[in-house]
């Protein structure tokens, strides 16, 4: 089984639990980077990983959201996923590159439209401030 599909299997694990962190800290690297769709550096390390990562589970993690497209090709899996938050419609994808015992090594989310973009700048913005005290 290639790293992606262990990797994959334990990630929706993860999101099912609804955000517990233990699964989280088991399945990044230590050396894992995050790349934001609204935060311009990509933020380096685990413990920023999995800062932002449990954050987006919070702001993310509603009844609406669902992965609707998966493809997984060696170490990499790109995961497309719908949501809704505040009646605003967000489309956009988990790019997700793991090594090769499943963990992950670099997440890049991208979204789409752009209204669906500023609201989770403000509630990542919140959850984010929230979570470092």
């Amino acid at each position: 089984m290639s790293g992606a599909r262990k990797g994959v299997a334990a990630w929706h694990e993860y999101m099912e639990s609804g955000g517990d962190a233990d699964l989280l800290s088991a399945l990044t690297a230590e050396d894992a980077v995050f790349h934001s769709p609204v935060v311009h550096s990509p933020q380096a390390g685990k413990a920023k990983v999995m800062l932002y990562l449990l954050s987006a589970a919070k702001v993310l993690g509603n009844d609406s959201f669902v992965y609707v497209r998966e493809v997984v090709e060696g170490n990499d899996a790109l995961l497309e996923f719908t949501s809704e938050i505040d009646g605003i419609y967000i489309n956009g994808i988990d790019l997700i590159r793991f090594d090769d015992e499943g963990k992950i090594k670099d997440f890049k989310v991208m979204v789409r439209p752009v209204k669906a973009v500023n609201k989770l700048w403000e509630m990542m913005a919140a959850q984010l401030q929230a979570a470092q005290g």
